[in-house]
């Protein structure tokens, strides 16, 4: 590395910075002058990095666990690749354990990781009643929340309750008045923020919504399927519901079928994330758009920075509400329109 610097013509603390990134070639494009020549030099000359020697002189293994509820969730599926993408090319690598959100599991997986000695972790699968993430804390682990939030713990999450504003006032504007709430987690702080923000949008219309319409069943389709069979025969039938994520708001469009009804003609159905199948279905869901992938790589420079000493604090990434003709049929007609002008 002196060798390299000397040629290079910059600190020796430049070559271990720069050739202890994994660059990709987008990012190698933005390097600067120096760090340029620092490559070309060290590939000049094949040096190779021996990574297991830097671990032992920084007391690092360069290695970051990524704790998820499940990987079979496209959201949570995107948000790890982003993570995965961002860690490598700040110099790390990633290993990522499914928990299916089981406190028993969450720990054990959390014990694997720092056995491996990881030097920080990404939880994504934070609890509102703390658990483990209390105990990593009290343990003074590294480590950064994805996705959820847990009291006043780092966290990078989607602005949540915003996003169900959004979505109580697109509904109030369109004239609903009986709207019930379904398909989430209890437990998890992405459906308590997003159900608040739907009730204190509506509240400010003069709305309620009471609570034998909020059903928090889970997050499938079929769970959505089930909580909108159990909504479509209670008095008064609700107008709208709004499902906590899309796949559950899928499976309320499916139950609406079912009974005869129309998703955006009979029923406004909205959902959250903006999962790509939610604008292809056949009536297009209208959803809230979770930016999922700057989630996770906010989350990984977080965590890496943590892990190196820098002062990091908590991150609200904005949403945008996707009006589609699952909440308004009139969007169909726009579509045909734009499609057929000249």
């Amino acid at each position: 590395m002196r060798t390299i610097a000397d040629e290079a013509g910059v600190h020796v603390s430049t070559v271990s910075r720069v050739l202890s990134r994994n660059l990709t070639a987008e990012s190698e494009a933005r390097l600067s002058d120096g760090a340029r020549r620092v490559l070309k030099v060290a590939r000049k000359l094949g040096y190779v990095p021996d990574t297991h020697a830097a671990s032992l002189r920084g007391r690092r293994t360069k290695m970051l666990g990524v704790l998820v509820p499940r990987l079979a969730d496209v959201v949570l599926a995107n948000m790890y690749e982003a993570i995965e993408e961002a860690v490598t090319d700040l110099g790390y690598q990633s290993v990522v354990a499914t928990t299916r959100d089981q406190p028993e599991e969450q720990r054990r997986r959390v014990s694997l990781m720092m056995s491996r000695r990881v030097d920080g972790l990404l939880v994504a699968d934070a609890s509102l009643a703390g658990g483990y993430v209390d105990e990593l804390a009290a343990r003074d682990v590294p480590f950064v929340l994805v996705n959820r939030r847990y009291q006043d713990f780092v966290a990078v999450t989607c602005d949540d309750e915003l996003g169900g504003h959004f979505v109580g006032t697109h509904l109030a504007d369109l004239g609903h008045e009986v709207i019930a709430i379904t398909g989430g987690l209890p437990y998890a702080s992405t459906t308590q923020d997003r159900v608040a923000g739907v009730l204190g949008a509506l509240r400010e219309r003069g709305l309620d919504v009471p609570e034998e319409r909020i059903l928090l069943t889970g997050i499938t389709g079929p769970d959505g399927r089930a909580a909108a069979d159990r909504l479509l025969a209670a008095e008064p039938r609700p107008t709208a519901i709004f499902a906590a994520n899309d796949w559950a708001a899928i499976g309320v469009m499916g139950a609406l079928r079912d009974h005869g009804l129309t998703p955006g003609t009979d029923v406004a159905v909205v959902g959250f994330n903006d999962i790509q199948v939610s604008a292809d279905l056949p009536i297009p869901l209208t959803t809230v758009r979770n930016p999922v992938r700057d989630i996770g790589a906010t989350a990984a420079r977080l965590i890496a920075d943590r892990v190196e000493g820098r002062p990091v604090s908590s991150v609200l990434v904005q949403p945008r509400l996707v009006v589609r003709q699952s909440s308004d049929p009139r969007m169909a007609q726009r579509a045909r329109t734009h499609a057929v002008a000249p």
